[in-house]
């Protein structure tokens, strides 16, 4: 196949963990007969000191251009002035409305060779295998008004916490399906004990489990879920929730694998692939099977024109106190290009190739700095990188 991706490397160790991953790419569409084009455009800390802006709109429009896209991380203290009327976060916020990626994936995974890494006894974390699928587009990130106002001692500020019934009925879709591809069970979080937004979150949920019979749906508090996540995190399969609540937990899931460095995430729209983003209305009325944001497993089988759009990025941040000392891990972003492979493009058997790859070289000793245990082979960016492309050809 053929297909256009936009990089985004953004600031701090963004440019090397990208390189990491097109290296990956690169080698998969050697072995397998695939060609990837590339094209690097500017986002978040990087693009204001450019352009004034976190996302000027030749990034947004090359974006709209491409078929899936790459991003490395933004920000990082130069840019972290609460004053500041620009904020690299600002562009990554921009581009999730601008292309539609309103469902966030984030696999959490134990690797056996890395069980020791967590900081959570053996035994807690052994059988540890969920996705979390947090809501991008809604919530208090975007609700309106927001904003500070008045002067000391009488300042003021307020956040808008705001959800649609269509908003949540298509994240819901999203998580049913993915969970039906899996373990056939499905956790929604929620404050609906608190908060208006979560009670119609739960209601909706609900009204969408019916179309669901096979996939058993629980329903959590937000503050119990953080505990079970600590007590007893094996017992999670795909866990549904809004925007906040997600970014939270998401985090603190991720330190259940021993380090950020090895976390990949997705961002999915209703974007078609390679022909612009039409507007929701025009995917509607799509049958459930060709829905553009269904399962991985479904998404394989797939035409080209109906994959879901994505957005694939490590989760970790920018560490800019690493940054350019050849150290940062780039395994997240190596196996987020994985998650292109099998969302937007349908390739699983190659996506498949990338994870082995990775299981590989971890089984075999090699580790980065944020990994490292007693025995193991310490490698920088770009020997972990070329350690996981020569995987692949062998």
């Amino acid at each position: 196949m053929h297909a256009k991706i936009t990089l985004l490397p953004g600031d701090g160790i963004g440019s090397e963990v990208v390189a990491e991953g097109v290296k990956v790419l690169r080698a998969i569409a050697a072995q397998f007969g695939h060609t990837f084009e590339f094209t690097e455009a500017l986002i978040g800390g990087i693009a204001i000191d450019r352009t004034g802006n976190p996302l000027p709109p030749e990034t947004l429009a090359a974006c709209q251009a491409s078929d899936a896209v790459l991003l490395g991380a933004v920000g990082g203290p130069k840019w972290s002035d609460p004053k500041a009327t620009v904020r690299p976060e600002q562009g990554l916020l921009d581009l999730r409305a601008g292309l539609g990626l309103f469902a966030n994936l984030r696999p959490v995974k134990i690797y056996p060779a890395l069980i020791g890494a967590s900081t959570l006894k053996p035994e807690v974390v052994a059988n540890v295998d969920m996705v979390i699928v947090r809501e991008l587009t809604g919530g208090l990130y975007f609700g309106k008004p927001q904003g500070q106002s008045g002067q000391a001692p009488n300042r003021e500020a307020v956040d808008t916490l705001r959800y649609t019934e269509a908003e949540i009925a298509r994240l819901m879709r999203v998580s049913f399906d993915l969970a039906r591809s899996r373990r056939k069970k499905l956790t929604s979080v929620d404050k609906a004990n608190v908060l208006a937004s979560s009670r119609l979150w739960r209601t909706v949920a609900h009204e969408v489990a019916k179309d669901y019979p096979d996939v058993e749906i629980e329903d959590i508090l937000v503050d119990a879920c953080s505990m079970y996540l600590i007590r007893r995190p094996g017992d999670f399969d795909v866990i549904a929730t809004e925007n906040m609540f997600g970014d939270i937990l998401s985090d603190e899931a991720a330190m259940l694998a021993g380090s950020m460095g090895m976390l990949p995430s997705a961002s999915l729209g209703t974007g078609i692939v390679g022909a612009g983003l039409p507007p929701q209305s025009e995917n509607a009325d799509l049958p459930e099977k060709t829905r553009p944001y269904g399962s991985q497993s479904e998404s394989a089988d797939l035409p080209e024109k109906t994959r879901p759009y994505g957005l694939y990025e490590p989760i970790h941040g920018s560490a800019p106190d690493i940054a350019g000392q050849g150290i940062a891990n780039p395994l997240a972003t190596i196996l987020s290009a994985a998650m292109m492979l099998r969302w937007s493009f349908g390739l699983e058997r190659e996506a498949d190739a990338v994870e082995a790859a990775v299981d590989a070289v971890l089984a075999a000793g090699y580790r980065c700095r944020d990994i490292q245990t007693p025995g193991c082979t310490l490698l920088g960016t770009q020997a972990m990188g070329d350690r996981v492309a020569e995987q692949l050809y062998v």
